[in-house]
């Protein structure tokens, strides 16, 4: 199988990235949705996860390919899992307790984070670019927030910076398992580890519901495993870099649900500060594209 992360197919990687943002927004909705319907965030997570599990498994039957699913890296497997059902908590919490445009743009903050593990993990050298494209990110989340104000719950903003660096580390694993494994099998053994573990807390969380509950909880699971298969063939067709900047477009869908599902537009501050947060992912996502480039022209060596 092919090593490569991003394959030169830039132009599918940006469409499916386009498509998994409206998957991502949609999804969050319904999140929000069922919360107001009484859904505890137990529940939302195994459901979540079992569609997953089933719809995955489905395909894999459906397109006789459980090629996909074989694996040398299971370990690997079981430490994304790990980190994604905690990241899972954070984002869907998120959700629950901020407003649907003011969780997204919170969300922005990944490509920020992804600078700052970069040099804590990986002892990456950041130049001047990155580093004011991160002041400049938490400059728009210091408007948004309005620091001394009630504008953003104190909760509802940790949880949601939270959930901006569980994606950022999640995003490496996932690239990383991308280099040797499908996007099926890799969004499958998410589901498989994590299903189990969430079955066996659901009876703390177990409620009943009416059928539209219910059928709001389904489009839980089947959106975010769309949106899931999505964003991990995104990321093998093209780089996180070049293609991060689509997942700004579900601003729109959080604006438009925000306001024809909840009957609430996001406050003038949001659209003060978010454009800031948008410019520094859309800075760095430049920059490490510029990097990348660089890197394989050097690799490449004198022509």
């Amino acid at each position: 199988m092919d090593g490569s992360i991003a394959r030169p197919r830039p132009f599918l990687a940006l469409g499916v990235r386009l498509l998994a943002a409206a998957a991502l927004a949609t999804m969050a909705m319904l999140v929000k949705l069922s919360s107001e319907r009484g859904v505890h965030l137990g529940e939302l997570l195994f459901w979540r996860q079992a569609t997953t599990l089933v719809v995955a498994a489905s395909l894999i039957a459906f397109t006789r390919s459980p090629g996909a699913v074989r694996t040398r890296r299971l370990g690997a497997h079981f430490r994304r899992a790990i980190s994604g059902i905690i990241c899972m908590c954070f984002v869907y919490g998120s959700l629950i307790l901020l407003p649907l445009a003011e969780a997204t743009v919170l969300s922005f903050t990944t490509p920020l984070f992804a600078v700052l593990l970069s040099v804590i993990l990986f002892n990456e050298k950041v130049g001047h670019y990155r580093w004011g494209a991160v002041l400049l990110g938490f400059a728009g989340v210091a408007i948004i927030v309005q620091p001394g104000s009630a504008t953003i719950a104190p909760a509802g903003l940790a949880t949601g910076l939270t959930a901006g660096a569980m994606v950022a580390w999640v995003s490496f694993q996932v690239q990383d398992l991308n280099t040797s494994e499908s996007p099926l099998g890799i969004v499958f053994w998410f589901a498989a580890l994590t299903t189990p573990i969430l079955a066996l807390l659901l009876p703390m969380f177990w409620t009943s519901h009416d059928l539209t509950t219910w059928l709001v909880v389904g489009a839980v699971g089947v959106s975010g495993t769309i949106a899931q298969l999505l964003l991990t063939a995104s990321l093998r067709f093209g780089s996180a870099a070049t293609i991060i900047v689509m997942d700004y477009t579900a601003l729109l869908w959080a604006t438009f649900y925000g306001w024809s599902v909840f009957d609430r537009l996001p406050p003038p501050a949001l659209w003060l500060g978010a454009p800031l947060i948008i410019a520094a992912g859309a800075v760095i996502a430049w920059r490490e594209r510029v990097l990348a480039h660089e890197r394989h022209s050097a690799a490449a060596g004198p022509v």
